[in-house]
């Protein structure tokens, strides 16, 4: 079950896995797309699945945010959800408008305390990752930067292309091609180490931001109550196809990196996921209901 629409991240991870485990389970894998409500139409239904193995989620970033952002939320991780594998995770690319005067992170730090209110930032929508990561960058750096929401990434980084809006928080994935053509310029990369698809980019460390790390993830989860060995017989062939060269490489290509964590690694992220975001969404005052 994947809780968004075909085309994106969370479905492009499911479709990269699914024929490989298909063929190491010998059953049928069949990707089923239900998006809806920031994800939690697809999640309520695996949540309220037979806990037998054969109804799995795609979780990602929005999984172990939403709970801070819709208060109605029924159905929860950890309790409602038994971790199999931490799948990949995607970095947040900082790019801004070419024309735009700061060269590096810190001269648009310098011109964002220079004119607090006066700059603003594009994000796919509220609550949406490249939110969360703005937001997260405004409380390290004490700035004050407004936010324009668009509906989705592909508007919102055309728009900083143009120079409407100066700059963005881009999924590795999308925002890099981009970088790449020159039509946005790229400052920084939000995961701990520099990305192989972008070496010459520095990490948010590096500019001089520190504990601004955040990365767009994809796991696998099951119904709570699931048996344990159907967990491990599941992490174990899911983390096999992951370590594979062949996949490696096609996750790289999106800027992507394998992980294949075991179920209590995973259980360990989602929780910290959980109250680190839990703590932006405070901070900053963010709602969508």
């Amino acid at each position: 079950m994947v809780p968004y629409s075909p085309g994106g991240g969370a479905d492009t991870t499911a479709r990269l896995i699914a024929p490989k485990l298909q063929e190491a389970l010998g059953e049928t894998v069949v990707v089923d797309n239900r998006p809806g409500a920031g994800g939690s139409i697809g999640d309520d239904f695996v949540a309220k699945a037979a806990p037998d193995g054969y109804t799995l989620l795609i979780g990602a970033f929005a999984h172990a945010v939403n709970p801070s952002l819709m208060s109605k939320m029924r159905f929860r991780t950890p309790d409602d959800f038994a971790p199999i594998s931490l799948l990949v995770t995607v970095p947040e690319l900082l790019v801004i408008t070419p024309s735009f005067p700061a060269k590096d992170v810190a001269e648009l730090v310098a011109l964002a305390k220079a004119q607090p209110g006066k700059l603003s930032y594009a994000s796919s929508g509220n609550g949406s990752a490249q939110h969360l990561a703005a937001e997260l960058f405004k409380l390290r750096t004490g700035t004050n930067i407004e936010h324009v929401p668009y509906k989705g990434g592909a508007p919102a980084v055309a728009d900083v292309a143009a120079g409407h809006v100066p700059f963005y928080f881009g999924n590795m994935s999308s925002a890099l091609p981009q970088a790449r053509a020159g039509r946005v310029r790229a400052l920084a990369v939000t995961s701990p180490q520099r990305s192989p698809a972008a070496p010459d980019v520095p990490t948010m460390v590096e500019a001089g931001v520190s504990n601004c790390e955040i990365s767009e993830w994809n796991a696998l989860l099951a119904p709570a109550g699931t048996p344990p060995a159907v967990i491990d017989r599941l992490y174990t062939e899911v983390a096999r196809i992951l370590r594979s060269d062949e996949m490696k490489a096609k996750f790289a290509d999106l800027g992507a990196e394998t992980i294949g964590s075991t179920p209590d690694e995973l259980a360990v992220f989602l929780r910290a996921e959980m109250v680190k975001w839990a703590e932006v969404v405070k901070a900053a005052d963010i709602k969508i209901e």
